[in-house]
């Protein structure tokens, strides 16, 4: 099963992705993982993006897409993967298309968490306070839900074009949008 995870931030991809991957025994793709342990140790990669994470704005794909290229290369992902933060815009969508191909992968399905904007913020501003990250304030939230808004959100059309779009309601309780997503791609 190969899937990509939409939605802004704070839509519970991250949560979805963790009960997906015990479902469906695939490893969940997490650019921001990824990102957050480059910038946590360090690395130049990290250096580069803390900076613009700092920003509340988005990674260059030229880094992100060298990121998911390298890792969709990994044996744990040969049976499948759920990616959950890329693609972010059309370009990296494009990318991946053609990583894809290269690589003779296909997508399964692309579902899309749909979430009310307000409440959004209050669930980051919640999950700021319990982590402690810092990317989780809420003028950062702010400019990266209108940096989704702009960037992102396109995303939406162009899989709905390719006919790969499930849209769920996230903001039901996570067992009930998990129930939906599971009947959106084996259905």
């Amino acid at each position: 099963m190969r899937l990509i995870l939409l939605g802004p931030p704070g839509a519970g991809k991250g949560t979805q992705a963790k009960v997906l991957i015990d479902a469906y025994g695939i490893p969940q793709l997490s650019t921001g993982d990824i990102l957050r342990s480059a910038i946590a140790q360090k690395t130049q990669l990290g250096l580069e993006a803390k900076a613009i994470v700092d920003r509340g704005d988005l990674v260059s794909d030229t880094i992100v897409n060298g990121i998911v290229s390298e890792r969709l290369d990994a044996a744990d992902c040969k049976p499948g993967f759920i990616l959950d933060g890329f693609p972010r815009t059309i370009p990296q969508a494009e990318a991946l298309d053609l990583m894809l191909a290269q690589k003779s992968m296909a997508l399964d399905a692309v579902v899309e968490l749909s979430v009310d904007p307000d409440e959004l913020v209050r669930r980051i501003s919640m999950r700021s306070k319990e982590s402690g990250r810092l990317d989780d304030n809420e003028d950062v939230v702010r400019k990266r839900l209108e940096v989704y808004v702009a960037q992102t959100s396109p995303l939406v059309d162009y899989y709905r074009g390719t006919g790969l779009l499930k849209t769920v309601d996230g903001m039901e309780p996570v067992n009930v949008v998990t129930a939906a997503i599971k009947r959106a791609i084996e259905g």
